[in-house]
């Protein structure tokens, strides 16, 4: 499907990328408000980050903007976490809680769920489909899921968000040696703060895809903006940044290449 971008790799890890497109179907940016248009939750620059950082990665992709569907959201509207803020499978504000859609162009249900089926339920499809692949190969595989956020959000989160931001469902989806491995890849790093099942404990497809019983692992990692580029617009890419960055991501994406099962 010409929304999903896929790159078959022959080892354990699948990475997510499930935030960082831009695209937005005309009929759909036209009814979107100006404050809905700026685009401002992407996951900017996510695919660049990651780009070239371990051999052998498998990727799933999608080029859709979350506000058309939001595929780490629940399918059924359920939220991921009850009594705080969050935006929901088809987004009405943005994370400062701003309406994004002109007035009565919001989504109502026939069409939230005509979006479920048209882009969230392939996406999710072709990451099965990955994992299990990758599985048959080597009896396990691992999704290791990708996002990035403002470090400063009040209307989601209280202060300044640590740097990496780990998510396994309270360790409910991968094996403990991989939370571990990866958390002390993060707390290891000078200049950085770390958190493990913060304000971010992993979102729909962490949870639905993790399965550590089948020898089917999912972690996600939520980056703070503020470490690799500039968080207002124009929202650009700040290479001396990022390359530091990368240095400590290339260690957890190899470390996961490497891991087996106990």
């Amino acid at each position: 499907m010409s929304f999903l971008e896929i790159s078959r790799g022959d080892s354990p890890l699948v990475l997510g990328l499930p935030h960082t497109g831009t695209e937005v179907p005309e009929d759909l940016h036209a009814r979107l408000n100006g404050t809905g248009r700026a685009l401002a939750d992407t996951d900017w620059h996510i695919h660049a980050l990651y780009d070239g950082l371990a051999e052998g990665l498998t990727t799933v992709r999608t080029t859709l903007h979350r506000y058309v569907i939001d595929v780490n959201r629940d399918p059924s509207g359920t939220s991921l976490y009850p009594g705080q803020n969050t935006t929901t499978l088809c987004p009405l504000t943005d994370f400062d809680g701003n309406p994004i859609w002109r007035e009565g162009e919001a989504p109502e249900a026939p069409e939230i769920e005509a979006r479920r089926a048209a882009y969230h339920a392939p996406y999710h499809a072709a990451l099965k489909a990955e994992l299990s692949r990758v599985k048959a190969l080597h009896g396990f595989a691992i999704l290791y899921d990708c996002h990035s956020i403002r470090s400063h959000i009040p209307f989601l989160f209280e202060g300044t968000l640590p740097d990496f931001n780990i998510g396994t469902a309270s360790g409910t989806t991968c094996a403990a040696s991989i939370e571990s491995a990866v958390a002390a890849i993060c707390q290891d790093a000078e200049g950085y703060s770390a958190v493990v099942n913060g304000r971010f404990k992993g979102g729909w497809t962490t949870r639905h895809h993790g399965r550590p019983a089948e020898g089917q692992h999912a972690i996600q990692m939520e980056l703070a903006q503020s470490t690799y580029m500039r968080e207002r617009p124009p929202r650009s890419y700040e290479p001396e940044k990022a390359d530091k960055l990368r240095e400590h991501l290339a260690k957890i994406l190899e470390t996961l290449t490497h891991w087996r099962p106990e």
